[in-house]
């Protein structure tokens, strides 16, 4: 639902937005007989005109008026940030329109008492094999093998790929190292490398898949051209004291007390997304239970957040934006389209949840307030005041700590 407020704002109020607008164009401005940055307002009108310093002086306003706007209006909770148009302005005085959104009202179902199960916990032999491989991983040794390749072997190869008979960007390399087994190219090309000898050469015809990230390659047809250079058996360390030694795992000297550590470190794993997996489901049943209607404008705005937090863990990665959507053929819309269930999902929890809040009359007292962020402050090595700025002030810190409550009553 969309609802029009009309907000004016004049008198000193607007004549400082008006003075602020000038002060910042006229640090750049020079005229004939006067320094730059040093024409009087009355000059500077008279050679320009004040409709010039309108456009500043209304953004300078608009913290102002949306200030005014809740301030008349205390029950009003917009949904997202307003739009606004600017209705009238004049030197005396400027009105906006605010087109606000307003939070769609929530009718919860049932909340309490939900019935709904942990998944028990429990950690596989297979597991801890996987890990123990993982960790050996970490020490294998490559020592050069005559004979053919196996599974398993680390090879070095040159290797060119051919589409219709013309080479494809991206498909050449040198000296190029790639264990038999890790299925890091595309089906079928290590498996037609085994039995190949040292300096043995053979051109490999494959497929790519139809899912394929490049969209000239999907489902093509391609000819690799590939030479081995080197084979290297992979030699895996014993599980011996050197190997422990080497892990420099706290207190673990032997094959035991490693199959302990990594029994206890897997479950905990496990148990912390286990609880991920039954607060989620949990929210799930209390959004089924409750009715409500998500503005479009809602899911716009949580869409374009999570987009900025991807672009932000791409960055992280060395990868800007605009190549990862070079890589994948796709566009930022089309991204963006991709993230609108979770953002359905993430509004859906956060209306809930409020409600809960809201219904449960939750409170979070000033002590349990400074205790979290003296707690906090002191885990991250920070001052309080640092910490608070960090986060968002303690108005964030105190909405947080609600919701926690609430999901603690959800999922008892």
């Amino acid at each position: 639902m969309k609802k029009s407020f009309e907000v004016r704002l004049d008198g000193k109020e607007w004549s400082k937005c008006l003075d602020d607008s000038f002060k910042k164009k006229s640090k750049d401005i020079k005229l004939d007989g006067f320094r730059k940055g040093s024409v009087p307002k009355e000059i500077y009108i008279k050679k320009f005109g004040i409709e010039s310093l309108y456009m500043d002086a209304v953004d300078l306003a608009l913290p102002i008026l949306y200030k005014k706007l809740m301030e008349e209006n205390e029950d009003l909770i917009p949904a997202v940030m307003p739009s606004v148009d600017v209705k009238c302005i004049h030197e005396d005085h400027v009105e906006v329109v605010f087109d606000v959104v307003l939070k769609p009202e929530v009718k919860l179902g049932k909340y309490k008492d939900l019935k709904i199960k942990k998944e028990e916990v429990k950690v596989t032999k297979e597991e801890i094999d996987h890990e123990i491989e993982h960790l050996k991983e970490q020490f294998v040794e490559l020592k050069v093998k005559e004979g053919t390749v196996e599974n398993g072997d680390t090879v070095k190869i040159d290797f060119e790929g051919f589409k219709d008979g013309v080479a494809f960007e991206g498909g050449k390399a040198t000296d190029y190292k790639l264990v038999i087994g890790s299925n890091s190219f595309i089906p079928g090309f290590e498996e037609g490398l085994i039995g190949l000898k040292k300096e043995e050469e053979k051109e490999l015809k494959l497929k790519f898949p139809d899912d394929y990230h490049a969209e000239e390659l999907k489902g093509a047809e391609v000819v690799f051209k590939v030479k081995v250079n080197e084979i290297n058996e992979r030699i895996y360390p014993e599980m011996n004291e050197d190997f422990f030694k080497d892990l420099n795992i706290p207190e673990v000297d032997s094959e035991e007390k490693l199959v302990n550590f990594l029994e206890s470190n897997i479950k905990m794993h496990k148990e912390r997304e286990n609880e991920n997996v039954y607060v989620e489901k949990c929210l799930d049943e209390v959004v089924k239970n409750s009715k409500f209607e998500i503005p479009e404008e809602m899911v716009d705005e949580e869409t374009n957040r999570m987009l900025n937090e991807f672009t932000e863990q791409l960055k992280m990665q060395g990868v800007e934006l605009k190549m990862y959507l070079q890589m994948l053929n796709t566009t930022e819309e089309e991204l963006k389209n991709n993230f609108k269930d979770e953002a359905n999902k993430r509004i859906g929890y956060r209306l809930v949840i409020e409600e809960v809040v809201k219904e449960e009359k939750f409170e979070v007292s000033e002590e349990e307030l400074n205790d979290h962020v003296k707690k906090m402050a002191s885990r991250y090595g920070t001052e309080e005041s640092e910490f608070l700025t960090q986060v968002g002030g303690k108005d964030f810190i105190k909405y947080d700590l609600e919701f926690k409550k609430a999901i603690e009553l959800i999922t008892k």
